[in-house]
């Protein structure tokens, strides 16, 4: 490793670092009541990147023959010039972490017909608990990623990832009108993720979820109050807000917050976390991708903006320290700033007060996707389902609306934050140019407008 990063420094680069990867892959899928499905998949590499002021150069192999990483080591290398003297690396010191995520049994050990008895009782369970269900399919996913790490500073770590998903999707039936909807859990866990109450939870959660849209209908559009529910709504979050705060858009000036630091960005009582140190959630991280360990960072404390999501180079820029979030989806790409497991922390009022204080307006409680333009702030968010709010209590189911908002302008317009903060524990995937798995949650929270897509 120390000569492929001296390798790597030959041309005059300031920084250089190493990123080996093993990672396996497992998924296994029920269609119409058969385990019809199922697939492995191993791949693994090496990664390295090369600074130079604020230029980057990467390169990466899948051959562990050593010709070959060196080749990558000179192929990173040119961008820096040659004309300055090569930097020596730092000798090796390995970081000691901590384990939040202990694996108890380990995936490689399970095989494919250890798994699908889980599926059929999903299945099943489905099935049994309302006659309009038509299909169901569940797809179990489990991956291992083993890392290694070395960079010019010296800093070396290893790390095991372990990651469980299980999702499933019900489609029922009533007088000629069909209705899906869908459900996952996810976490970073070994084979003792397959319990016989998370296969009855999602079962039950995913036909209460289908069955109500055949009560929902679209909301009149327009611009109304809009409580946001605990949990999934977390999404608001991370993408109209969390995504702002990721140093490289900092950096490129790029970002609405860019010259926010330190400001008041909402009320007093608000505060947003970013957080890669809890035990087996999805976004949890015990090590980032640069070798920085996991930790906690308060991005928005008490209302005023604190902290940036850093990576080394922006960290760098900055003259701040890197916070853990410098993340890749594989070797085969560099890392950037990205989200681990974003949340707002509770406030002081009750779900129901909020409720109960909005004269007409929505409540929302399961999104499905959402998507947010950096620069403005401007976001858009589908909402699956949810309830109209008429004299402060709950009235008609709805479905299927868009939620419209400016994050900044959103994120001030908060007026009261619950005490009944819950973590998501779904499937959450980053796309930003490569895919990560996050994590999300909130209290609930009253958002006093917001542009409601519906009927006109």
């Amino acid at each position: 490793m120390r000569q492929l990063l001296e390798l790597a420094l030959g041309k005059g680069g300031d920084y250089a670092d190493l990123y080996f990867e093993q990672s396996l892959f497992h998924d296994i899928i029920l269609r119409d009541g058969k385990v019809n499905a199922a697939g492995t998949n191993s791949e693994g590499g090496l990664g390295i990147r090369v600074v130079k002021g604020q230029n980057t150069g990467y390169a990466y192999t899948e051959s562990s023959l050593a010709s070959d990483r060196e080749k990558a080591a000179k192929t990173a290398a040119f961008i820096a010039d040659g004309m300055s003297p090569a930097t020596a690396p730092v000798a090796l010191n390995t970081l000691k972490l901590p384990d939040r995520y202990t694996i108890l049994k380990p995936w490689d050990n399970i095989s494919p017909q250890e798994k699908m008895p889980y599926l059929y009782q999903l299945n099943d369970l489905i099935f049994s608990a309302d006659k309009r269900v038509k299909k169901v399919t569940a797809r179990l996913a489990d991956s291992t990623s083993r890392i290694e790490y070395y960079n010019s500073l010296g800093v070396h770590c290893t790390d095991t990832r372990p990651l469980a998903s299980l999702s499933v999707s019900c489609i029922m039936e009533e007088n000629g009108r069909r209705e899906t909807a869908s459900a996952s859990r996810s976490f970073r866990m070994g084979a003792e993720f397959l319990q016989p109450d998370l296969i009855r939870e999602l079962a039950e959660e995913v036909v209460a979820r289908t069955a109500f849209l055949f009560g929902a209908m679209q909301p009149q559009g327009g611009e109304i109050p809009v409580v946001m529910s605990s949990g999934s709504s977390g999404i608001f979050l991370h993408e109209a807000i969390g995504h702002a705060f990721e140093a490289d858009f900092i950096r490129k000036n790029t970002s609405i917050f860019s010259d926010k630091m330190g400001k008041r960005i909402c009320r007093t009582g608000i505060t947003i976390v970013d957080d890669g140190t809890i035990p087996g959630n999805r976004g949890a991280l015990n090590v980032d991708d640069e070798g920085v360990p996991g930790q906690k960072t308060y991005m928005v404390t008490d209302g005023i903006l604190t902290s940036f999501l850093h990576d080394r180079i922006s960290a760098s820029y900055f003259n701040v320290s890197p916070t853990g979030n410098g993340r890749r989806e594989s070797f085969r790409y560099m890392p950037q700033p990205r989200m681990r497991a974003t949340y707002m922390e509770n406030g002081t009022d009750s779900a129901e007060s909020l409720i109960a204080s909005v004269k007409k307006g929505l409540y929302v409680d399961s999104f499905s996707n959402g998507q947010v333009q950096i620069g403005a702030g401007d976001f858009t968010f589908f909402v699956k389902s949810g309830y109209l709010i008429e004299n402060g209590k709950l009235t008609q189911p709805v479905k299927d609306t868009n939620i419209i908002g400016n994050g900044p302008r959103a994120l001030g317009m908060i007026t009261g934050v619950g005490n009944d903060y819950r973590m998501d524990n779904g499937t959450w995937t980053c796309g930003k140019e490569q895919s990560c798995e996050v994590s999300c949650g909130m209290p609930s929270v009253l958002v006093s407008s917001l542009t409601v897509g519906g009927r006109l």
